[in-house]
């Protein structure tokens, strides 16, 4: 049977949209720069005795909630942090910003043991440079959620698209995957892949939309379905995008959630997808793969023939994206909107390529 054309070579229709308008759907299912660098989106509110912040949080009406507002702005205090505010988010993640001092409640149902895991690993001088480190290792479990510490940063500007550090993020990624896992401690399989099955697998309708992405998804082998692990794992960010690169003099990566031990193509693989897509030009993509290529990253194998790698993880990552799409505009009780169309005809796409499940 001959080889189905790899993700990049089906056609995509033209679009005026731009990876940045799919951040709303990273944020809407990630954990995005805007949870761990907690932009400075509202006004700051004074401080109280001890310099414990007296957090707006009118917005919410559940005392658990404003209990748990109260409890990370105490943290945030402890570390320096004053003038704290409640940053807009995702709605299953809290953040509060206390000048240079982010406090993040991680989603619910996240598991301690692996979270702490990635905040040993990611404090390890090996990451020295590479991943932002948390002011503290210390997971603080309170309210139901889990709370971590972290410095704040200042995000890609996602305005200004045709200013985003392609190359900074590419070398970042590349000494990313360049550090054995032998010189930081024990880290769990990355998350990636589990993320992405669990958005498929939450897609409660029957419509054409929910079918054709379920259908896609199932073309992938196990291990990009998060059934097994991968075979030849090695450290990996699980949920890059350009929302995960703060500046702090110099850029750098963030986000703990889903670091681990697995596919290093995975974290190529959202540019990989949205230049298949048609979301993203050309030419920001060349700049992204061929820094990353020059910067000697061994997950692409020898760079002759990248898509002999990124190709799953591209499908995976589109599929993921669509579910996360539909579901949100199920929600809204909406239609889908341009990107949201784009990300279902290329699970529509991938079918019609010739994949058929493992």
């Amino acid at each position: 049977m001959p080889q189905a054309p790899h993700l990049a070579q089906t056609p995509a229709a033209p679009s005026a949209a731009t990876p940045h308008d799919t951040e709303r759907h990273d944020a809407a299912q990630d954990n995005t720069a805007q949870d761990s660098t907690a932009q400075d989106t509202t006004a700051p509110h004074g401080t109280g005795q001890h310099g414990a912040a007296q957090v707006n949080t009118a917005a919410h009406n559940t005392g658990q909630h404003d209990a748990l507002v109260r409890r990370m702005a105490r943290l945030a205090a402890e570390h320096g942090g004053h003038d704290a505010v409640v940053v807009p988010t995702r709605p299953d993640v809290v953040i509060v910003r206390a000048g240079d001092v982010v406090v993040k409640a991680h989603a619910p149902g996240m598991e301690p043991g692996p979270l702490r895991m990635r905040m040993r690993a990611t404090a390890a001088p090996a990451m020295s440079g590479v991943l932002l480190p948390p002011l503290s290792v210390e997971v603080t479990e309170t309210h139901d959620r889990l709370v971590t510490v972290w410095p704040a940063g200042e995000p890609v500007d996602q305005s200004d698209p045709d200013a985003a550090p392609w190359e900074e993020a590419a070398r970042l990624l590349a000494a990313l995957h360049s550090v054995p896992a032998e010189a930081l401690p024990p880290l769990p399989p990355a998350h990636g892949p589990r993320r992405a099955a669990g958005l498929v697998a939450a897609l409660t309708g029957d419509g054409p939309e929910e079918r054709v992405i379920r259908r896609a998804f199932a073309t992938l082998p196990p291990e990009a379905r998060g059934e097994r692990p991968h075979p030849r794992p090695a450290v990996t960010h699980g949920d890059w995008h350009m929302g995960q690169l703060v500046r702090r003099g110099d850029w750098i990566l963030i986000d703990v959630d889903d670091l681990g031990l697995g596919d290093q193509a995975w974290d190529l693989a959202r540019p990989a997808a949205w230049f298949a897509i048609g979301l993203l030009e050309r030419s920001q993509w060349e700049r992204f793969l061929g820094s990353y290529l020059a910067a000697g990253s061994p997950a692409l194998g020898d760079g002759a023939d990248p898509w002999a790698r990124l190709d799953i993880p591209a499908r995976a990552l589109s599929a993921q994206l669509a579910a996360a799409a539909v579901a949100k505009a199920r929600e809204q009780f909406r239609p889908l909107d341009e990107v949201d169309a784009l990300l279902v005809d290329t699970c529509a796409r991938i079918v019609s390529a010739g994949g058929t499940p493992p």
